[in-house]
């Protein structure tokens, strides 16, 4: 299983020398059983960092949006798909997006919208509505519940796969649902944490949370800031991810 960084804050060794970088994310999931679109950026720059890297778009089974917000799903309404793709949603996603971008998701994908978890391919799952259950991960944004903020769980031999976009859920919250949903234990997570130092409180227990699910791989990037990056660095032994670079897992 690859997953090459279509779009992330920084640009990695790995696009170094093809690849661009704005705010936002967006990644290609390569499986045995589906290839996903996952997340989009704000513009065309997933587009373009894909054809840079060899990477045809239109090869994509399915494409999930994380959650609303326009650093994850403006590049869509900008796609260069042939056919009608699979679009895998939260509901509230097309409630809250511009009405423009709405009606072109609705006109050019098979819209598959669920608060529910959903296995959409093999082993592979849409979690839905993510629980609330521990107290330390606000689990809203601004004043918005963030019902919509969502993950993909993947089932492998070592273990359970997460995958997430900002993780405004709470990334803990988001892996505890994970695990109830696919019956495995942690074995790498990847995407946006939603961390920063300004919530010690939120840093400290996850990366206690992290150490008792003796997590292998760990992957934290996108709207995690630079001291809690270093933080995990510390910790965990991790290197930061971005554009261009590819995860193989």
């Amino acid at each position: 299983m690859q997953i090459t960084i279509l779009c992330e804050n920084e640009t990695g060794k790995g696009g170094a020398r093809h690849c661009c970088s704005q705010w936002g994310f967006s990644a290609f999931i390569h499986t045995k059983t589906a290839n996903i679109l996952f997340d989009t950026g704000h513009t065309d720059v997933y587009k373009r960092n894909a054809s840079n890297l060899g990477i045809d778009l239109n090869r994509s089974d399915f494409v999930v949006l994380s959650h609303h917000h326009w650093d994850h799903t403006g590049g869509l309404s900008q796609h260069d798909f042939q056919d009608k793709k699979k679009l895998i949603l939260h509901p509230q996603v097309l409630e809250k997006i511009k009405a423009k971008h709405a009606q072109i998701f609705k006109r050019d994908f098979d819209i598959i919208a669920t608060k529910i978890p959903l296995e959409f391919a093999p082993d592979i799952h849409y979690l839905g509505e993510i629980p609330r259950k521990n107290s330390f991960e606000k689990g809203t944004h601004k004043g918005d519940s963030m019902q919509d903020d969502s993950a993909i769980a993947i089932k492998s031999e070592k273990g359970l796969i997460v995958i997430t976009g900002c993780s405004h859920a709470g990334i803990c919250n988001i892996c505890e649902y994970a695990m109830e949903v696919t019956g495995q234990k942690l074995y790498a997570v990847l995407g946006g944490f939603h961390l920063t130092e300004k919530d010690q409180d939120a840093v400290n227990a996850t990366v206690d949370y992290f150490k008792a699910q003796k997590v292998e791989r760990l992957y934290p990037m996108h709207c995690v800031d630079f001291p809690t990056m270093v933080r995990f660095y510390n910790e965990f032994g991790i290197a930061k991810s971005g554009t261009g670079d590819v995860i193989s897992l």
